[in-house]
């Protein structure tokens, strides 16, 4: 049963403009996973991409997999500490995502990687700040 989105934080760069594609090649050629692990990404404009399809299995967070991984770009500083780098397109366009899927799935929630283990990923409190929605 799909109850929670994992929010996740590529761990690039503030800045640093990746996408999906760039992400599904670690994925593939480093992990040896099949596809990317996340179900969407998040550019730093604010566009969307889709990975996975919702409903298959991703690989994103240990346990949580049959759930949805989303995954923003950037999340550490200069110095590859983490920082919350949400552009304010990156804010609107998540805010947006959770709602559309908020949709199909009414009692879904939001949480961070950082509440299934050990990480500073999404390197914000994803839980408080999307509790109400």
């Amino acid at each position: 049963m799909i109850d929670k989105i994992i929010l996740h934080c590529s761990a690039t760069r503030e800045g640093q403009d990746i996408d999906i594609e760039t992400i599904r090649e670690w994925h593939i050629k480093d992990r040896g996973w099949r596809d990317v692990g996340y179900h969407y990404v998040v550019k730093l404009d604010g566009t969307v991409q889709a990975g996975r399809p919702v409903g298959k299995p991703g690989a994103h967070c240990k346990g949580e997999n049959h759930n949805i991984g989303v995954c923003y770009i950037g999340g550490v500083d200069t110095d590859m500490q983490p920082k919350d780098t949400r552009t304010d397109e990156q804010k609107d366009a998540l805010l947006g995502l959770f709602k559309e899927i908020k949709v199909k799935y009414p009692d879904i929630k939001v949480y961070g990687h950082r509440d299934f283990a050990k990480k500073a990923c999404p390197s914000f409190d994803a839980k408080a700040e999307y509790e109400d929605l």
